[in-house]
């Protein structure tokens, strides 16, 4: 008989693995999610409460929508969510196109210096945009662009961030596609649209989510630029709503900030599963 056979064997029942003792990387997960959504269930519940609630959590204090109410009338919101549109879409095309080209370029054709202009590209991320508000400004005034919707999405159009991910995804691309695109007689532009641009919908749609997200809360440079309602998008036109001097309460304030996100919050509770899915196949390179 083997000595081993006298050993009791090890079993793992489906209940002790249920009841394990979560890690610590889970328990700070956790934590630092309940901290980053408290003051957005904060304002959830200040919104949708009567002012004389907005510190008193009672359970059956009374729901309202009063506050949306004064928040839309109080400011010009329609207005706002115009220019930010306008804003956003502008610049999300832009790149698009610009990002598109010049990763291009960097990707398939033998330019001269290539490695190091890239280089030149990518400082663009060292550099903190604050940094850069004087000089855009003077040349946004230079060009007549001052309180327009155009000087506030200009300095975003050629981005470093948009132009490697892009050159990155289109370096992955077979060349063998590429040279039937050519047998086919299509030019470098149509084998651009062709061939790369829909093998690159994954990285397009993570970019775009980013970019999105990034310009419609952007509020230093659009403070900066915008001295008008005809050009203020949501985050300035908020900051100016719920200054101290115009005397709203924070419930009214709960309400018009809940206005200024919600756009990008349905968005994301309905297309989250797209969302992962789009950084999950853009970084899968």
């Amino acid at each position: 008989m083997s000595s081993t056979s006298s050993l009791p064997s090890k079993t793992y029942s489906p209940r002790a693995r249920f009841f394990s003792v979560p890690s610590l990387e889970t328990i700070a997960a956790w934590l630092l999610a309940l901290i980053w959504i408290f003051p957005l269930l904060y304002a959830f519940w200040a919104a949708f409460h009567p002012s004389e609630f907005m510190v008193s959590f009672t359970l059956f204090a009374p729901l309202t929508l009063e506050n949306f109410a004064v928040a839309w009338g109080q400011a010009p919101f329609a207005r706002y969510y115009l220019n930010t549109f306008m804003l956003v879409t502008g610049v999300v095309l832009a790149q698009f196109i610009v990002c598109t080209l010049a990763a291009f370029a960097f990707a398939r054709f033998p330019i001269p210096g290539k490695n190091i202009l890239f280089m030149l590209v990518l400082i663009q991320l060292f550099v903190f945009p604050e940094v850069l508000i004087v000089e855009n400004y003077r040349i946004a005034s230079e060009l007549g662009l001052i309180n327009t919707i155009t000087g506030i999405g200009l300095p975003y159009v050629a981005s470093a961030f948009g132009i490697f991910l892009l050159r990155q995804t289109f370096k992955t691309i077979p060349r063998e596609l590429e040279d039937a695109a050519r047998i086919e007689g299509c030019n470098w532009l149509e084998i651009l649209w062709k061939v790369y641009v829909p093998l690159a919908k994954p990285t397009y749609l993570a970019y775009g989510l980013v970019s999105i997200s990034h310009h419609w809360n952007n509020f230093l440079w659009p403070l900066v630029v915008t001295n008008s309602v005809e050009s203020r998008p949501l985050t300035v036109g908020l900051g100016v709503f719920s200054a101290p001097e115009t005397g709203v309460n924070w419930a009214t304030v709960s309400a018009a900030t809940l206005l200024s996100i919600a756009p990008l919050l349905i968005a994301f509770l309905l297309f989250q599963r797209q969302f992962v899915q789009s950084f999950l196949r853009a970084g899968i390179r």
